[in-house]
């Protein structure tokens, strides 16, 4: 092979070619899990066929390129087809990094096997990503030695990965959407192939292909929002009137005639033709048992429907409401649906909005409470497990009164009879006398709740001294009578080393609803 002496520019610009395949592949992995989750929404499922899958073709990749450009021919020497090889990838990439994410959302509308089209799309992009670092190494060994070579790629593949993970989800993804931003994660490869031809004569053509490819992508990109947002659309029953996205989830707000449902990741969160019977269920057991709740803490439920409830209560003084993601809060306190629909609840003086992850920020807290709401998303998988682990109910138990009282959602007590129980056990275990409780809200079918105290506690002296659209005096204590066909037994604690809850949430009845 003939060596191939690099200007520093040249060198430069390969090493950067790096950092940006390796960076925009890891945010590419990233995309495919959170699209499949979003999806289908087993996140743990979604992200292990996406990052394993990518990775497993990525070995593919670096395996075949040694076939690639394997001796000098006449006219063309090795380091010219190596160069040309690596831009040809590049160019591939660029095109199915933008589309291949929306081919995907236009199986799963079409009601295709959205596993089939995710594996056969990180397969493709992963082996043509496999392919980089090895024909980048092969062109800077000729320079500088194999040695060099590697640690000079591989120093920038690593931290190039770094700024790939970090920039999806904090600055792409809130800001752009998804499909805008598979278009502009296309584009880097492509604008890599552009620098590369100012940067090798030999390559100049490629580099107007690559230009070319980059402006194409970016004039594109904000078409996929339009097109995304009718495919979204035929996800759903009713016309979607809100849509956002942030740095955790998907929020798409509906409404068909009076009812108005909101959507976190496609699960449905509420729908205004039943949801007092849910919030009233939620809040008011715990507050009547509570005595007099002069100071409450809500965790989650940043919709402001749970807020509503607490805020009928004239003992309060005053509710802190703690929620991961400011735009729900955002949308709740702003939109016209929702604002009528909570009663313009974050407007209350008493009211103070905290934004944090609860499974750190509530333990931490200053203040003591006399009631405290956990409104949660159902624990399917790990992330939210811990929010119904023995360690944070441990930790919750010190930001209580002495006569404070806990209540949390816990998933239905029919489709998910272990994830119930384990709930109920879990906070035993952890020093609460817990006492599950169910309802029927139309919308999701049986539900279940779980009061946990510290000190005796009887249903029946609940009293109901605010105005309420479901729940009476009469049914509140009957609503601590469990059907027989709900047991709490042969259930174990859910642990933050162990969470144990979303193999009972994901295993149950769900499959006939």
């Amino acid at each position: 092979m003939q060596l191939w002496t690099l200007t520093r520019r040249q060198r430069n610009v390969l090493l950067a070619a790096a950092a940006v395949s390796s960076a925009c592949g890891l945010a590419i992995e990233l995309l495919l899990g959170t699209l499949a989750s979003y999806l289908v929404g087993n996140q743990a499922l979604s992200f292990g066929v996406a990052v394993g899958g990518f990775l497993a073709a990525m070995g593919l990749g670096s395996y075949l390129s040694q076939f690639v450009a394997v001796e000098d021919t006449p006219g063309k020497p090795l380091k010219t087809q190596l160069l040309e090889r690596f831009v040809q990838v590049e160019l591939a990439i660029a095109p199915a990094s933008a589309f291949l994410p929306l081919l995907l959302f236009v199986l799963f509308v079409v009601n295709r096997s959205l596993w089939l089209g995710l594996i056969l799309v990180t397969v493709i992009l992963g082996i043509l990503a496999g392919l980089e670092v090895p024909l980048l190494t092969r062109m800077m060994e000729s320079d500088r030695g194999v040695k060099d070579a590697l640690a000079g790629v591989l120093a920038l593949d690593y931290a190039g990965a770094l700024v790939g993970s970090l920039a999806f989800p904090v600055l792409l993804l809130p800001i752009f959407g998804l499909f805008p931003t598979a278009a502009i994660l296309g584009s880097f490869p492509a604008l890599m192939v552009f620098l590369i031809g100012r940067s090798f004569p030999e390559m100049k053509r490629w580099g107007l292909v690559g230009l070319a490819t980059c402006a194409a992508l970016w004039a594109i990109a904000p078409l996929t929002v339009p097109l995304g947002d009718r495919l979204e659309s035929r996800l759903y029953d009713a016309p979607v009137v809100a849509r956002v996205q942030t740095q955790y989830q998907r929020i798409v707000l509906t409404r068909w005639n009076r009812d108005v449902r909101l959507y976190l990741d496609g699960e449905l969160q509420f729908s205004t033709v039943d949801e007092y019977r849910y919030h009233e269920a939620l809040v008011h057991p715990a507050m009547s048992a509570s005595g007099t709740p002069r100071r409450v803490l809500v965790m989650g439920a940043g919709d402001g429907l749970a807020l509503r409830e607490v805020l009928k209560w004239d003992a309060v003084e005053k509710v802190v409401l703690l929620e991961l993601d400011p735009k729900v809060v955002k949308l709740a306190s702003q939109h016209p649906f929702l604002a009528r629909s909570n009663e313009n609840s974050f407007s209350d003086p008493r009211v103070e909005v905290r934004y944090g992850d609860a499974f750190s920020v509530a333990p931490s807290l200053s203040e003591t409470f006399d009631v405290i709401v956990a409104d949660f998303p159902d624990p399917d998988r790990e992330a939210i497990a811990k929010l119904y682990s023995h360690g944070f109910y441990l930790r919750l138990r010190s930001r209580l009164t002495p006569n404070g009282v806990l209540v949390t959602q816990a998933s239905s007590p029919f489709f998910a009879t272990k994830a119930f129980a384990c709930i109920a056990a879990t906070l035993n275990a952890a020093g609460f006398s817990s006492h599950p409780y169910t309802i029927d809200v139309p919308s999701f079918g049986p539900w279940g709740f779980v009061l946990a105290t510290q000190t005796e506690f009887d249903p029946a002296t609940l009293r109901l001294p605010i105005a309420t659209r479901f729940l009476t005096p009469d049914i509140l204590p009957g609503l601590f009578h469990l059907p027989a066909d709900i047991s709490l037994d042969n259930v174990e604690i859910n642990r933050l080393v162990h969470p144990k809850i979303v193999q009972y949430q994901t295993e149950g009845r769900w499959q006939m609803y």
